[in-house]
C-alpha cells in the first residue's frame, strides 16, 4: 500500500459524516444497568472495588502554602519558581507540570524534611 492510497481511504468529508447516521445504540446504552456495567469492568480486569495503591494525593498548591505559613512569594522562593508561576497554579490558569507535582509531593509527604533540603526561602 501507498502512502497516497492510505491517506485517501482514511479521508471523509464533513458532508459523508453528517449524512450518515452514528452507529450508536442509544436505547441499549440507557438499558445498561449499573450492576452490568460493574461486570463488564470487572471482565476486562478492571476491579472498581480495588483500592489504589502507590498513589499518594498531593494537596492544591494553595492549601500546601497556606499549611507551611507561607506567602506566594516565600513559597515561589522556597520551591525555585517565578511567583507568576505559583498564581497561575492557585488561580487554577495552569496546572503544575509534572516535575512541579512531584516537588509538591515532596514537600507534602515531609514539610520540614522539605524545607531543611530546600533551604529556607529566600526574599523575593
Amino acid at each position: 500500500m501507498t502512502r497516497t492510497s492510505a491517506r485517501t481511504s482514511a479521508r471523509t468529508s464533513l458532508t459523508d459524516l453528517l449524512a450518515s447516521p452514528p452507529d450508536i445504540d442509544r436505547a441499549r446504552i440507557l438499558a445498561t444497568t449499573e450492576a452490568e456495567i460493574r461486570a463488564q469492568a470487572v471482565a476486562d480486569g478492571d476491579d472498581p472495588d480495588a483500592e489504589a495503591e502507590g498513589y499518594r494525593l498531593v494537596p492544591p498548591p494553595h492549601d500546601l502554602r497556606r499549611t507551611l505559613g507561607l506567602t506566594q512569594a516565600a513559597f515561589a522562593a522556597l520551591l525555585r519558581v517565578p511567583i507568576g508561576t505559583v498564581r497561575n497554579w492557585e488561580q487554577g490558569r495552569t496546572p503544575p507540570d509534572p516535575a512541579a507535582r512531584t516537588l509538591l509531593a515532596l514537600v507534602a509527604a515531609d514539610p520540614a524534611h522539605a524545607l531543611r533540603v530546600l533551604g529556607t526561602p529566600r526574599a523575593p
